[in-house]
């Protein structure tokens, strides 16, 4: 620091000098022995101070339901350390706004204090770090180097304060004028005047670009902050600062934007406490209603990323669903395919088995197919196939299976049908085949008949396995074109064997 400049701030050791509220509250602050009988007494000594106590006690800051009206309940409320802290602010904040050298833009400096303490509780709040109410004392402290420079050499500061359009431009000019900034210059009057030492630290990191703590990033924060209201460009302020937050903090664009839309809630609250309005009133809230809405922006992005989400996991699930679907089919006749009819048939029979079920099964199979193939060619052929296993499947009931089975011979399953219930319905599909054209070639309408054999079980608990009705079905089959084709052989039912 200039010689010259130090000698000039050792003056200031009682320049501004502390009403003796302020000196008490100092002297306990350092006592480890402190009570609050003897806080509530100092803080008494000072009307003003008590009444701002009260005040802040029952301010939303603390988010009371009840009125606190005497200064011993405000206390109790607050806390010993926390009322010692704030009676310092505001026994200081007076004494120090009063302090500035003529030609000094004293309101701006006092406003962008006033902003910091309350960017400083509200990141506190927001990233739940202990001691918000020392964190607002050293947000409201921050810049008190400003103001020794504004006592010492107002002519010379005037100027440089009135031409550095950043924070950080001030720092540089204030560096080459005076050798020191006001950071430093704070700190060395905090320790003048016997502030507490995280005090004195905190303010001479406040223009820091890494503090030794995450305490004293906020504090950097905190005046960045309060740059987005008074500076001219509020768009450009928001960006440092929000870099500046990713930077100390680590903070997120989203974290950030919360943060920012506390600190302009909180304004009216905290321009009543320090009696100063910070800004003007239509400009607050155009800020305010700005990072409302990149709220507003991210929620809707969150819901339209959300919404993108599910429809990717919906597609993805409908795709599986189909893959999974088309694995189980015949790709030429859409029937099921022989893999998943063993699967099903198995399962349906352990049902029958286990509930008592009746279950019965019908070997389907073409008439001289090989004449169609030979005839008019195995496109014409796979058409037949495929309009004979849409006509199986439209005549059934939802719950049926009808499986390819090999070729042109097709296996239909009946779950819970008795074998007269079943029989009634595959004869009648027996008929619908030999008179639906299935194909045309040649100018000629293709029908077909089919043979087919039934195999059932009875009501009663299934005894034979699903082999030996496979086995009866097929013998159906057999008589049935041994029987002239073109129609339905039902075996009798399997029976449970005694014992």
């Amino acid at each position: 620091m200039n010689p010259n400049l130090q000698t000039r701030l050792a003056v200031l050791r009682t320049l501004p000098s502390l009403p003796a509220a302020a000196l008490r509250v100092i002297d306990l602050a350092g006592n480890p022995e402190a009570d609050m009988t003897a806080t509530a007494a100092a803080v008494g000594t000072d009307p003003a101070l008590a009444a701002k106590i009260l005040r802040i006690a029952n301010s939303a800051m603390y988010g009371k339901t009840r009125k606190t009206d005497n200064l011993r309940q405000a206390l109790t409320l607050l806390g010993l350390n926390a009322t010692l802290t704030l009676a310092l602010g505001f026994s200081l904040s007076h004494v120090l706004r009063s302090s500035l050298g003529h030609g000094i833009d004293r309101e701006r400096i006092w406003r962008r204090s006033v902003l910091a303490a309350g960017a400083c509780r509200t990141i506190a709040t927001r990233l739940n770090i202990a001691k918000s109410e020392e964190l607002l004392l050293c947000g409201l402290l921050q810049d008190i180097g400003m103001l020794a420079f504004a006592d010492v050499a107002a002519a010379q500061y005037a100027p440089i304060l009135a031409g550095a359009a950043r924070h950080a431009d001030l720092a540089r000019a204030e560096r080459a004028a005076f050798g020191c900034d006001h950071a430093q210059a704070g700190a060395w009057m905090a320790g003048a005047w016997g502030l507490p030492e995280y005090l004195e630290q905190a303010i001479f990191e406040s223009d820091s670009a890494s503090p030794t703590s995450r305490f004293n990033a906020v504090v950097a924060l905190s005046g960045i902050v309060a740059d987005i209201w008074l500076g001219p460009d509020p768009k450009a302020a928001r960006a440092a600062a929000m870099t500046a937050a990713s930077r100390l903090l680590g903070l997120e664009h989203d974290a950030f934007t919360e943060i920012l839309v506390g600190v302009a809630e909180a304004i009216p609250e905290v321009s009543a406490l320090f009696d100063i309005r910070l800004v003007d009133a239509e400009h607050a809230a155009s800020i305010l209603d700005h990072a409302r809405e990149l709220l507003v922006v991210r929620n809707l992005r969150q819901l339209d990323e959300a919404m993108r989400r599910r429809e990717e996991a919906d597609h993805l699930r409908d795709r599986a669903r189909s893959l999974e679907e088309r694995a189980r089919r015949d790709a030429l006749t859409g029937a099921y395919n022989r893999a998943h009819l063993d699967e099903v048939l198995h399962s349906e029979y352990a049902q029958a088995v286990q509930h008592g079920w009746p279950l019965s099964i019908a070997f389907f199979d073409l008439d001289d197919f090989k004449n169609i193939n030979d005839r008019y060619g195995h496109l014409v052929g796979d058409e037949v196939l495929r309009q004979f296993a849409q006509l199986l499947m439209r005549g059934l009931r939802s719950r049926d299976i009808v499986a390819r089975y090999g070729g042109e011979e097709f296996l239909v399953v009946m779950p819970g049908l008795h074998h007269v219930d079943a029989n009634e319905v595959l004869q009648r599909l027996v008929a619908q085949v030999s008179g639906t054209p299935l194909a045309e070639a040649d100018g000629d309408a293709i029908r077909v008949t089919v043979s087919a054999g039934l195999a059932a079980t009875d009501e009663g608990a299934p005894a034979t396995s699903v082999e030996a009705l496979l086995r009866e079905a097929d013998r159906g089959l057999y008589a049935a074109k041994r029987s002239g084709r073109n129609r339905l052989v039902t075996a009798p039912p399997q029976e449970s064997p005694a014992g």
